[in-house]
């Protein structure tokens, strides 16, 4: 059976006074979500994203379709963050991304919407397995900014898709082919802007993954910090099938954060 080990790492910057970021690292869930920068409650929408993909896994079937899951997670979270923002008026316009790889041991999945990330170092190379979903990756695909150009753009923060609990979400959810010796990189924005590719590649390659994770935390704060950042490094082991818990990270720490905990249990 495939298995994530796994460490993570989140850290405020150098510039942010609070955490909007989530996260979890656990043997068969990978995830981040960001509360996106400058709307209300920002910690909250990533927390109840983080909260209600999490308990969704860990409650699964053994043999349940992934990619349906995550689907249904994206759904339920946009509803608690409509029904939080109808609930609470100083919430209204919060949002989060979210980006989850999940496994059951023998197929995996993705669902990702915004623009955290998630990579797969592989044989020593590193390849983005999610499309950011932003203004300025619209600009690299059609061709008239330079993926290099793209990381000092002044528009580089602005997503166009992203769980806000407003508009319908247009998540990316698939199915992955991950192998045993794959190392997977799940993080925040807080890094992909602070540091490039051969930099994230380099720290990534570590063979220790609390060094790794370590590493990276430390690139984006050298890089200016000015984010919140958080990244989970995981490998892919074979092992038995482990209990399905695991580290919590940033907002997600908080369960008064989370709009409706009873609402996955609805579901």
């Amino acid at each position: 059976m495939l298995r994530f080990a796994s460490s993570g790492r989140t850290h405020v910057g150098l510039v942010r006074d609070h955490n909007e970021d989530s996260g979890f690292a656990g043997p068969t869930l990978q995830l981040v979500a960001d509360g996106v920068g400058g709307a209300a409650a920002g910690e909250v929408a990533s927390a109840t994203a983080a909260y209600v993909t999490t308990a969704m896994a860990l409650a699964a079937e053994h043999d349940v379709d992934l990619v349906a899951l995550l689907r249904r997670a994206v759904d339920l979270t946009h509803d608690q963050l409509r029904a939080g923002s109808e609930a609470d008026p100083s919430r209204q316009g919060m949002g989060t991304t979210l980006t989850a790889v999940l496994t059951d041991g023998v197929t995996s999945a993705l669902a990702h919407i915004g623009d955290s990330r998630a990579y797969l170092l592989r044989g020593g190379e590193l390849r983005q397995l999610t499309h950011d979903h932003t203004f300025v990756q619209s600009l690299v695909d059609e061709g008239r900014i330079t993926r290099e150009e793209a990381r000092t753009h002044p528009w580089k923060n602005v997503v166009l898709h992203a769980l806000d609990g407003t508009e319908a979400p247009k998540p990316d959810v698939l199915g992955l082919e991950l192998l045993t010796g794959d190392r997977l990189l799940v993080c925040s924005d807080g890094l992909s802007d602070m540091a490039d590719d051969v930099t994230i590649a380099g720290c990534l390659g570590r063979p220790d993954r609390d060094e790794a994770a370590d590493a990276l935390v430390d690139a984006a704060l050298t890089g200016g910090g000015r984010d919140n950042v958080t990244v989970l490094v995981a490998d892919l082991e074979e092992g038995p099938r482990l209990v399905g818990d695991g580290l919590r990270l940033g907002a997600l720490g908080d369960p008064r954060l989370v709009i409706d905990a009873a609402a996955v249990r609805r579901e």
